[in-house]
């Protein structure tokens, strides 16, 4: 056994794709090894990237595969050989599978006898192998955004590739990747390495290699050294910690190789801005961290993650010019937010008629008023379940939440929006609710936010994305494959959220109900109206979702999700109570066992309606035993499941169902259920449809994956 190192050089890659690169690439030499038989027992796959690499060090790859026999099957023996002799068939069959005549054998299988030959394949050596599958692995790896950059040639990747390591022990592997041919040679830090080449003598010394020139390619110990030096740079102001953001730590670790931290400051007075305001100035715009006092409040300091070592006098000059820029973006904020205030919100609701929400539908005065549409008729189907709130605010809300839209400050931070319009709703006075459920009209955002804290903000975000998505289906732009340029997946996210996570009395097909048939803005698209179809694909589309929250967020296993959604898929949060009661009980052998009655249940029903039997009637039937035991039974639990499920208390309507094994189990070992005789057989299979109809409200048991 050896190692063996892959890099891969590039240009600067953006440091969104590189975690999701690393992986991939991770696991594509993790597969081809295994594929080849190279992969040795306790084997260990490390991966590494920076902005200018990708890599992956293997701790355990055997030199050479193993000779292998692999058992052919070819011809029909009678066909090979005629009264004895072999035929041109056995003739092919023994070139193709490059063995003599005499070394054919008779192979019997259940469908007859067959030609057959025992073929032994010498194994291959680990590096011819690399050096003919590595680089179709390398190249196929997936990147968001590709680039050609040799001429006439058909390699597309995220950047260039440079320079390519290939070295199996301290032996260079030869191959080649985009017309690089692999060596040993890699490069280190731009600035404290310079562009001179790095010699890795062998593949398990790679990462001192690369230390000793300036680069640090442990994502992980990277991202380490970053903490640190923030903790070490904050601990310098008394009672002060940097504000918590796992995103940009990512960031930030994905845009270094060897990271150091600076600390800046800048003027008290850009405190009076809103921290919202400021933070993203500072986190988006320039990847500093915002640092906040004792009290929680923002500080007037920031830190700046470097890609370099730096001594006193260079650390002076880098935070003085940091500084300045954020300074000067500051200026502009303080500019805008006070020149917006010039105009009310509630002065800029006909300037949206100059904003564009789609083009074929029409613009965001257009978008409010189907919204103020949408949300009357949420508000009167909550308040007709009794949910108390103030619907004046959410509608004044709705009215005002797209006019931030038309202010230079979202212009200039465009994510900001929404954000921004609750502030100013709050500088200009308005009402409190009206203020919050603007601001909060966009979360969640992603599975990290939260919802909205109140009933308007959670009624705005329904009404806006629910309205969005059925207005995009009835014009044809549902999302397909990975395309999504409206982020109707990412609304109908937050939409499921929203149910799974408030008290609002609201279903996924009730909520698209609520939508009325769009009408495009005069000028705009002719002709549409929501047809039937595309509420039902709406539906269906939320009901997606449903499942996604489910089984990726809430973690419930695949079989039970499936059962569950298979049952009822509308009641968001009545689905996920059904998930908890079905995952509790799921390992007894009372309930694996009626699912597997279920399972069979289902199939004999099928095999009857093939046959063209029908159900019949037990009225006036002399049933078996067993039988007249599971009617007797099944009759009486029934009533009892129904109200426990009224009462969404599963765990023991779940418990009662499976006390039915036994009575289930007799069933099906003394009664034929399709006999002969049509009246009997008919009985019978209006006893198990009832059954099935009567104990699969909950959920759909055949979907839940017993052991064999």
């Amino acid at each position: 056994m050896t190692d063996f190192l892959f890099e891969l050089g590039l240009e600067e890659i953006p440091a969104r794709m590189i975690a999701g690169a690393e992986a991939e690439l991770g696991q594509r030499v993790s597969d081809l090894l295994t594929r080849e038989r190279l992969l040795a027992s306790g084997a260990k796959l490390t991966t590494y990237s920076t902005p200018r690499r990708l890599a992956v060090l293997v701790e355990g790859v055997e030199a050479h595969q193993a000779d292998s026999e692999e058992q052919l099957t070819g011809p029909s023996w009678k066909v090979a050989f005629k009264d004895g002799a072999p035929g041109p068939a056995a003739v092919a069959f023994a070139k193709k599978a490059g063995v003599a005549l005499s070394e054919l054998q008779k192979v019997t299988t259940a469908k007859g006898e067959y030609v057959g030959a025992a073929v032994k394949r010498p194994g291959r050596s680990a590096t011819e192998l690399l050096a003919s599958e590595l680089p179709k692995e390398a190249l196929a790896i997936y990147w968001a955004k590709n680039m050609y950059w040799r001429a006439g040639k058909p390699e597309r990747f995220v950047r260039p590739v440079r320079w390519v390591v290939a070295l199996l022990g301290g032996e260079i592997v030869p191959l080649e990747v985009a017309g690089i041919a692999a060596g040993r040679l890699s490069r280190g830090h731009r600035v404290l390495h310079g562009e001179g080449p790095v010699d890795i003598p062998a593949a398990n010394s790679y990462s001192e290699a690369l230390f000793s020139s300036g680069v640090v390619v442990s994502v992980a110990e990277r991202r380490h050294i970053i903490r640190k030096a923030l903790d070490a740079a904050t601990r310098t102001i008394a009672g002060a910690r940097w504000r918590e953001d796992e995103a940009l730590v990512e960031t930030v670790v994905h845009l270094t190789e060897w990271p150091t931290v600076i600390l800046g400051d800048f003027e008290q007075e850009y405190l009076a801005l809103p921290e919202e305001v400021l933070v993203t100035v500072m986190r988006d715009h320039q990847k500093y961290f915002a640092i906040e006092g004792a009290n929680g409040k923002l500080a007037p300091h920031f830190l700046a993650v470097l890609n370099t070592k730096v001594g006193e006098a260079g650390a002076a000059i880098i935070r003085h010019g940091n500084a300045r820029v954020l300074r000067a973006r500051f200026k502009d904020a303080r500019f805008f937010w006070d020149f917006d205030q010039k105009t009310p919100l509630t002065e800029r609701v006909e300037s949206l008629k100059s904003v564009t929400f789609q083009k074929e539908l029409g613009s965001f005065r257009w978008k409010t008023d189907e919204n103020l549409r949408v949300a009357r008729a949420l508000a009167a189907a909550v308040k007709e379940d009794g949910f108390s709130f103030d619907e004046a605010a959410l509608l004044k809300a709705v009215e005002l939440a797209k006019t931030d839209l038309t202010t230079e400050l979202v212009k200039e931070f465009t994510e900001l929006q929404g954000v921004i319009g609750g502030l100013y709703a709050r500088a200009q006075k308005l009402d409190e609710r009206t203020a919050l459920a603007i601001y909060e009209q966009y979360i969640p955002a992603s599975a990290e936010d939260n919802i909205p804290l109140t009933t308007e903000g959670q009624l705005l975000g329904l009404a806006d994305r629910i309205h969005t998505i059925v207005a995009m289906f009835t014009i044809g732009l549902m999302p397909t494959g990975s395309k999504d340029p409206f982020a109707l997946r990412r609304a109908a996210n937050s939409i499921v959220r929203i149910l799974a996570e408030s008290n609002l009395p609201l279903t996924l097909s009730a909520l698209v109900g609520f939508v009325p048939s769009p009408a495009a803005e005069e000028g705009m698209h002719t002709g549409i109206s929501a047809t039937r179809e595309d509420e039902i694909r709406a539906i269906a589309f939320l009901r997606e979702r449903l499942q996604f929250y489910l089984k990726d967020v809430r973690g419930f296993a695949y079989d039970v999700v499936n059962a569950v959604l298979a049952a009822d898929s509308d009641d968001v949060r009545d689905a996920i109570a059904r998930a908890e009661a079905v995952t509790a009980v799921r390992g007894s052998e009372d309930f694996a066992a009626i699912s597997a009655a279920v399972k069979r249940i289902k199939n004999i029903l099928r095999q009857a309606e093939e046959k063209g039997f029908t159900l019949g009637s037990q009225t006036g039937m002399k049933l078996a035993t067993e039988a007249q035991h599971l009617a007797d039974a099944s009759g009486t639990l029934a009533p009892e499941v129904a109200m426990l499920r009224q009462e969404g208390n599963y765990a023991e309507a779940l418990a009662r169902i499976a006390a039915l094994r036994p009575t289930v189990d007799a069933f099906f070992d003394k009664v034929m259920v399709l006999d002969p005789d049509a009246e009997v057989r008919g009985a019978h299979l209006r006893l198990i449809d009832e059954v099935l109809r009567n104990f699969s409200q909950i959920a759909d048991f055949s979907e839940i994956v017993t052991a064999a």
